[in-house]
C-alpha cells in the first residue's frame, strides 16, 4: 500500500472514531446538583437540565451553566483526544 493508500486508511479510521464519539455521552453535574449538562465526546450539547429554583437568579444560572459546560467540555475533549490518539 502506497503513501496515499495509508493516508486514506488513516482518514477513514479517524472518521469512524468521530462517528463513534457521537454516541459517547458525557454528563457533568454542578456541585449542588442544580444544573446537569450532557454532551457527546465530540462536544455537541445534547441536554441541559436546570433546577427551577435557579431560574429566579439569572446571574447564578449563567455562572452555573458556564462552569458546568466548561467541565463537560474538558471531559469530552479528553475522551476525544484519547480515542483519536488510538487511530
Amino acid at each position: 500500500m502506497g503513501m496515499m493508500g495509508k493516508l486514506k486508511e488513516t482518514q477513514q479510521k479517524i472518521e469512524e472514531a468521530k462517528a463513534r464519539l457521537n454516541h459517547v455521552l458525557v454528563d457533568e453535574i454542578a456541585a449542588d446538583g442544580s444544573v446537569k449538562v450532557t454532551i457527546t465526546a465530540n462536544r455537541e450539547i445534547k441536554s441541559i437540565q436546570i433546577n427551577e429554583a435557579l431560574l429566579e437568579d439569572k446571574e447564578a444560572l449563567e455562572d452555573y451553566l458556564i462552569i458546568t459546560l466548561n467541565k463537560a467540555i474538558v471531559k469530552a475533549t479528553e475522551l476525544n483526544e484519547l480515542e483519536l490518539a488510538n487511530v
